[in-house]
Formats: C-alpha cells, sequence, structure tokens
C-alpha cells in the first residue's frame, strides 16, 4: 500500500484499501485498525476512518467496537451469483460499447489499459486492481447507462481475487492482461461478436482466480 498524494484523501483511501482487500493483501477475517492503515497511508486516520465507513456500507468490512474494522468473506455461493450477473451484464454491454462507442472513446481505454499493463510488469497487485476497475467501469459508461456501471461497481467491491497473488508471484499475471488487450481489439475493430465472447471468458477466468484456481487457458492462453 502506498502513500497517498492530494485532492479527496477519503476518496484515495477507499479505493487503495478496497484494492487491497480485493487482492486478499488485507485478509479476511482479521481486524484492522483504522490508525495502522493510516500510518501506512501516510495520512490522517480521518479519512481513512471515514473510507472504511464507505466500505463497510458497501459490506467489505464491518465495524468492530474499539477495535476497527473486520474484513468480510463471501462465500462460493455468493461468488456464482456475482460472477453470473457479471455475466448476464457485462457481455451484452461489451456489444453495445462496440456498436456505438466512438474512437476517441476507444483511444481513452487504451491509456488504462497502459497502466493495467505496467502496474502487472511491476506486480503491484493495489495498482493492477484500480487500473482493471477502471478499466471495466470506464467500458460499461461507454454504453450511456450510468446506473449499469454502478451496479457492476457494486458487484466488484464484493469479490476476492484469491488467486491474484499466486499469478502475480509467478509472473503470469503480465499474461493475463492480453485479455484485457483482445477485448479493447475486438472493440477497435467494431467486431461485437468477438468482444462479446471474449469478456465472456475473461470474467469466466476471473471467476476462477475469485476462488484461487488455474483455469485452463486464463494467462498462458490470454
Amino acid at each position: 500500500m502506498k502513500a497517498l498524494r492530494a485532492l479527496s484523501l477519503r476518496e484515495q483511501a477507499g479505493q487503495v484499501i478496497r484494492a487491497g482487500i480485493i487482492a486478499g493483501e488485507l485478509r479476511a477475517g482479521e481486524i484492522h485498525s483504522a490508525n495502522v492503515l493510516a500510518e501506512r497511508l501516510g495520512v490522517s486516520p480521518t479519512p481513512v476512518r471515514e473510507a472504511m465507513l464507505d466500505l463497510a456500507n458497501a459490506g467489505l468490512v464491518e465495524a468492530v467496537r474499539n477495535r476497527g474494522f473486520r474484513v468480510l468473506t463471501p462465500d462460493d455461493r455468493d461468488l456464482d451469483e456475482i460472477g453470473e450477473l457479471r455475466l448476464m451484464l457485462e457481455v451484452p454491454a461489451t456489444r453495445t460499447v462496440a456498436e456505438r462507442a466512438s474512437d476517441a472513446d476507444l483511444a481513452a481505454l487504451e491509456r488504462v489499459l497502459v497502466d493495467i499493463e505496467g502496474a502487472a510488469e511491476k506486480r503491484d497487485l493495489p495498482a493492477y486492481l484500480l487500473a482493471d476497475r477502471e478499466f471495466h467501469i470506464g467500458l460499461l459508461e461507454l454504453t450511456g447507462n450510468r446506473r449499469l456501471a454502478r451496479l457492476v461497481d457494486q458487484l466488484r467491491d464484493q469479490t476476492r481475487l484469491i488467486g491474484l497473488k499466486e499469478l502475480a508471484e509467478s509472473g503470469r499475471l503480465v499474461a493475463s492482461t492480453g485479455e484485457h488487450r483482445k477485448i479493447l481489439e475486438a472493440l477497435r475493430e467494431r467486431d461485437a461478436d468477438t468482444a462479446e465472447e471474449l469478456m465472456r471468458v475473461h470474467i469466466e477466468h476471473t471467476r476462477g482466480i475469485w476462488a484461487g484456481r488455474a483455469e485452463h487457458g486464463a494467462g498462458d492462453d490470454a
């Protein structure tokens, strides 16, 4: 976890802590003090405490009186339901983007993709997850449906990428970013069928990473 730069410290703290939770850097079931997290992030406890309350409202943590916040753990049924919902929402949305998004819109996604690839090369999991979120939510925002983007963002908050750390440590995280690259290439070519299928496969692979499974094709074939 890195020191934060200025502007909205509450929002920045929330983004970094959320990424740490989803990546498993802040382990499920453990209690984390706002003061300790604030020291790690290089800010005062107040914005961190406020950010943790936001995360509690989102269902990622729960407050433990006089001790801090406990990271909650979704079970396999929760993760299956989240994966199914993402398939229902993001796959057809990808077709809509292929058919409607402008070249300038897709160029903006390219810049985010470069951030994903850079973070993967450095094995920086929080930075990777922040950029990955920006890519997926940015893509959904190109449908013009703000509620869709917010809903998927909430679903992503409820996941835990148990196998992501292992992917990074093994060096295969770089390869797995190729799935994002292929999706963007299909969008640029206005190939809606391919873009839909690539997104479906990507989300299915991600479900495997949630569970710590090395799914065939994830990363190696990406």
